[in-house]
């Protein structure tokens, strides 16, 4: 578990990510040493993955976006899941409850684009049946955890 240090100096950083290891400190009331020391703590534990610019998909020309359920043979699943986590327009694979075995988000840029993924997908052995919803509108995506 994180203690109450760690938690603030995460919630500093969801709200700006650019700020100094001094600022974040200057805001807590705190060392700037206890916080490089945390955030090395936090990095190191893996609760801190990585540092990412939050960019607009349509500027890099992906205009479409979709979620894409699977069922997949009993026994397959995290085999087809990892192959299908390769694809560099797959953002998200998620194991899920109910009908479906595995939901996909992905980010396309255009309708020729998921429908080349589409079928590359529906080729793999051991999908047996997808269902593709096109996203129209995002509403919210947030990719900070409220701590």
């Amino acid at each position: 578990m994180i203690d109450e240090l760690e938690r603030k100096i995460i919630r500093e950083m969801n709200r700006n990510a650019r700020l100094s290891f001094r600022e974040i400190a200057k805001e807590l009331g705190t060392s700037a040493t206890a916080v490089v020391n945390k955030v090395k703590k936090l990095e190191a534990s893996g609760v801190i993955r990585g540092y990412i610019p939050l960019v607009r998909p349509e500027y890099f020309g992906f205009e479409l976006a979709a979620i894409i359920a699977l069922r997949i043979t009993k026994g397959k699943l995290l085999e087809t899941q990892q192959r299908i986590s390769e694809d560099r327009r797959v953002a998200a694979v998620y194991d899920v409850t109910g009908e479906w075995d595995s939901f996909v988000i992905g980010r396309f840029k255009g309708r020729d684009d998921l429908n080349d993924f589409l079928k590359g997908i529906l080729s793999l052995p051991f999908v047996d049946r997808t269902v593709t919803h096109l996203v129209l509108n995002v509403v919210k995506d947030e990719k900070r955890v409220p701590v």
